[in-house]
Formats: structure tokens, C-alpha cells, sequence
């Protein structure tokens, strides 16, 4: 009967070890997420505002500080944390759609994490036109992704489900919209819905979720706006209209940033090519003369524009939108880090505006609403995500059928001009990474070696990093792949370190 006590403690501590690997790992991520997501966001906002109080005293400031601040951001990106530029949802979704224990150290490392918080932040004292939600993507990711050594064994699949979660809990928490992280984690990051992810996944993001609610309290992104119980009339018609103007713009948005080399001077992308520091100033110094001629509205993510529109007490010219067009496009080129959410919604905003001279019968929160879901929708072509992002995000229950609407139509019109932005990008990170070239071997005789029968996954393990290459040009690994096709296995297989 003694015995029996020995066999129960065992059990359980077998079973309480099962239970932190299948949900403790995530539960404690998901926490993780949450509190780095709120004080990130607290950071940002202060830094912004540091910004503002320094434009409004010294209106010229911006001439010096943005363009000096562009090149000391781009040097630290590019010369200590590369892989950390741009929105990181790209990144992340490199990361799911490859292998994500080669990628994610790559992409999604504590060093990664530190470069996009720090320089997102460097840049905001800028006055950059960039958002924190797509960079607390990127950061969800990387926290989750590293809680992988807390597995004895951990592979693939725990590694995928932990990106999956840290990027899904980070959009949840940044927002304040927990819906929204789960629709953007089965629509754009992985295009599919598994199972055995699903239950942890919304578990995590609720987590992270309350986590943000308890440090920041019960709060709408833009607030709430007011709509009335009777439809105008012409309403219809103004979903129509906006979805195509947002999509047209939208569209137009993605194509500049996925063709750079068909717009840009050649002397400029010679510039870019070979002094990119260089041109990262003159970036900077185009987003401050932009602000300067906006009356400084351009500057910084666009929230507090979008909001006073939403609430009534911001009066924005009808060149607004284009103007933030050219500040986030001059943002997003040099390759700084940062997000382009907050931004596509502020311009979304401001076309709202705009459509307002059309259709001045309607409401202007109505019409802001709108152009916000179909600017978003355009410049992701993820419509399902930005539909569901702007109801949580303005409480407007009542307009999810229009909002719907409006983004499916954007979404189809901005396709004509661009593929879908994240994916397009994700694609070049994908890419596999140019091999050094190989130190020369005097001693190896200018013959061809026999060719190997097949390459046992000890001796490819064996192997050094930088592999010898023959005179034809092919590595003598590829060549033994090619003879024993059927035997040995793929090097993505090699037991990681």
C-alpha cells in the first residue's frame, strides 16, 4: 500500500509537466505579450507627444531633428538589427509560411525584439508617420517564439502555434480587439485554421487581452460614434463610392511601395543602393516639410487626427490624405521600423472627410467609419481583418454590414493595382540568404571527385557551414541531394542547435 503514494505523486507530476507543455508555456507568453504590448504602447505615445511639444514651440525643429533622426535610424537598423525595419507582420509571416526555427532566429530573436521597440521609438521623437501595431506584432512574436527553450523537445509545430499566438495576442492587446486577433491570425497570417492551434490560440489572446484591460482599463480604440436607428437614404451609394476612392488609393499606396524602381529617380535609387543613410535624411527632410505645409498634422501615426474627426473637434483640409500619403510612403522607404495600421486608418479618416463634400446629408462619423474599413481593407487586402478591427475599434455594431461591405469592394479594386502588401513583402524574406563564398583549397587537385552515393544525415550534420564548392559551380552537397534524391533527407531536417 505504500507503494501506491510514490505512483500517484508521479502521475500527477507527470501530468502537471503535460499540462504546462500543451498550455503553460502559451498562458505565461500570452501575459508576457500583454504587459510588454501596454508599456510599449505607453512609450510610444509619450515619445510622440515629446515630439509635438517640441514642434509647437520650435516650428522649424522638424527640419533638423527628423532628417538627423531618419539616418540614426536607419544606421542602427541596418547596422545592428536588420531584420527589424518595416510594419514586421511581413517577418512574421515569413516566419509561419518557412521554417520557423531557422527564420524565427533570424527574424524573431530578443535582439530583433529590443531594435524594434527602441528604433519605432527613436523614430516617433522624429515625427515619423508610422503605428505601434504592426511593430507589437513583430514583438509578440519574437516573446512567444523564444519561450520555445522552455520545451525539452520542441519542433516545428510548437514553434508555428507560439508565433502564431505571440502575433495574434500582440494585434489583440495593441488594439484592444480580441476578435480582431483572431480573424487577423486565420486570414493573413496563415490563410488556414488549425484545429489543435485553435484552442490555445484564443486562450492567448484573451490573456493578453486582459492583461491590456486591466492596465489600461475598458476602452474603445477611437471611442464610440453615434448612429442613428434610420439609414440615410443615399447610403448605398456612399459605400459604393468610398469603397472605390479608398480602394483606388489604397491600391495605389501598395504599388508604390512594391515598385519603387519604376517611380523613384535613378539617381535616387543609386543613392538608396549605395549611401542609405544618405537617403534616409533626405526622406526625413521631405516628411518635415510635408508636416510643415500640413500645419504638423502629418505627423506621427494620425490617431489623434482620426479621433478628432471621429469625435468632432478636428477640422482637417481636404489635402490631408494625400499629404499623410506622402509621409508614410517617405516613412516606410528608408527601411525604419514601423507600423502602417494607425496610418492607413488616419487616411482612411481623412478621405472620409473628404467624401463628406459629396454627401453632406450623412454623418461624418458614418462616412470617417467607412473610408477607414476600406482604406485598411485596400492597403492589406485582408477585408474580413479590417472590417472586424474598425467595428471593435469605433463599437459600430450597427454598421457591420456596411463596413463588410465596403471592405470586400476596396479590397477587389486595390488588387487591380497591387497584390496583397504583407505577402508581396513576406515573399522577399523568404528568400534564401546569399552563401559566403568559399575560402580557396590549393591542395583539392583541379579534377572532378567521384560522385557520393548518399550522404548519411550524421555526416550532414558533420558538415562545416560554409560548404566547399566544385569547379562547375555546384556545392558538393547539392550534387549528393541530386544522387540519393530518395534516400537522404532534406537539410531542413538537421536537428537544430
Amino acid at each position: 500500500m505504500p507503494r501506491a503514494y510514490p505512483l500517484l505523486s508521479s502521475g500527477i507530476v507527470r501530468r502537471a509537466r503535460r499540462l504546462w507543455r500543451q498550455y503553460g508555456v502559451f498562458w505565461l507568453g500570452a501575459i508576457a505579450v500583454g504587459l510588454v504590448a501596454v508599456l510599449y504602447a505607453r512609450l510610444i505615445d509619450w515619445g510622440y507627444s515629446e515630439f509635438r511639444t517640441m514642434q509647437q514651440q520650435h516650428v522649424w525643429a522638424p527640419l533638423i531633428v527628423t532628417p538627423a533622426v531618419a539616418a540614426l535610424a536607419v544606421w542602427l537598423t541596418r547596422k545592428f538589427f536588420r531584420g527589424a525595419e518595416g510594419s514586421g507582420i511581413p517577418q512574421v509571416i515569413a516566419t509561419l509560411h518557412s521554417k520557423p526555427g531557422e527564420y524565427g532566429a533570424r527574424l524573431l530573436s530578443f535582439r530583433i525584439l529590443f531594435g524594434k521597440i527602441a528604433v519605432s521609438f527613436l523614430a516617433i521623437l522624429g515625427g515619423f508617420t508610422i503605428g505601434r501595431e504592426g511593430p507589437t506584432v513583430q514583438v509578440g512574436a519574437a516573446l512567444m517564439f523564444n519561450l520555445r527553450r522552455l520545451y525539452p523537445r520542441s519542433n516545428a509545430l510548437i514553434e508555428r502555434q507560439l508565433v502564431l499566438a505571440g502575433a495574434a495576442a500582440g494585434l489583440s492587446a495593441a488594439f484592444n480587439t480580441p476578435l480582431a486577433g483572431i480573424v487577423f491570425a486565420i486570414e493573413e497570417l496563415t490563410r488556414s485554421f488549425e484545429a489543435r492551434a485553435s484552442g490555445v490560440l484564443i486562450t492567448a489572446i484573451i490573456i493578453a487581452g486582459v492583461i491590456a484591460l486591466g492596465l489600461n482599463g475598458n476602452y474603445t480604440y477611437f471611442g464610440t460614434i453615434q448612429i442613428g436607428a434610420h439609414f440615410p437614404d443615399l447610403l448605398a451609394l456612399a459605400v459604393l463610392l468610398t469603397a472605390i476612392v479608398t480602394g483606388i488609393a489604397g491600391g495605389v499606396f501598395g504599388w508604390l511601395l512594391l515598385n519603387t524602381a519604376r517611380w523613384i529617380p535613378a539617381p535616387l535609387r543609386q543613392l538608396h543602393g549605395e549611401r542609405p543613410v544618405a537617403f534616409a535624411a533626405l526622406c526625413g527632410f521631405t516628411i518635415a516639410v510635408v508636416g510643415l505645409i500640413s500645419g504638423g498634422t502629418t505627423f506621427g501615426s494620425g490617431y489623434a487626427e482620426a479621433r478628432g474627426l471621429l469625435d468632432g473637434h478636428e477640422h482637417l483640409s481636404v489635402f490631408y490624405p494625400f499629404l499623410k500619403m506622402i509621409s508614410m510612403v517617405g516613412s516606410y522607404l528608408p527601411g525604419i521600423p514601423g507600423g502602417i495600421f494607425a496610418p492607413s486608418l488616419s487616411i482612411g479618416a481623412g478621405f472620409g472627410n473628404l467624401l463628406h463634400m459629396v454627401f453632406g446629408s450623412m454623418q461624418l462619423p458614418m462616412l470617417i467609419a467607412l473610408a477607414m474599413v476600406g482604406y485598411l481593407a485596400a492597403v492589406t487586402q485582408s477585408p474580413i481583418t479590417s472590417f472586424v478591427i474598425v467595428m471593435e475599434m469605433i463599437d459600430g455594431h450597427a454598421l457591420v454590414i456596411s463596413l463588410m461591405a465596403t471592405a470586400l469592394i476596396a479590397s477587389r479594386v486595390a488588387r487591380l493595382f497591387a497584390p496583397p502588401l504583407y505577402e508581396s513583402l513576406a515573399e522577399r524574406y523568404m528568400k534564401p540568404l546569399p552563401q559566403p563564398a568559399p575560402a580557396p583549397v590549393p591542395e583539392v587537385p583541379e579534377v572532378e571527385a567521384p560522385e557520393p552515393a548518399i550522404v548519411d544525415e550524421a555526416d550532414r550534420t558533420a558538415e562545416p557551414e560554409h560548404k566547399a564548392q566544385d569547379h562547375t559551380g555546384n556545392s558538393t552537397e547539392n550534387r549528393a541531394e541530386n544522387n540519393a534524391e530518395n534516400g537522404a533527407q532534406n537539410s531542413a531536417d538537421t536537428p537544430r542547435q
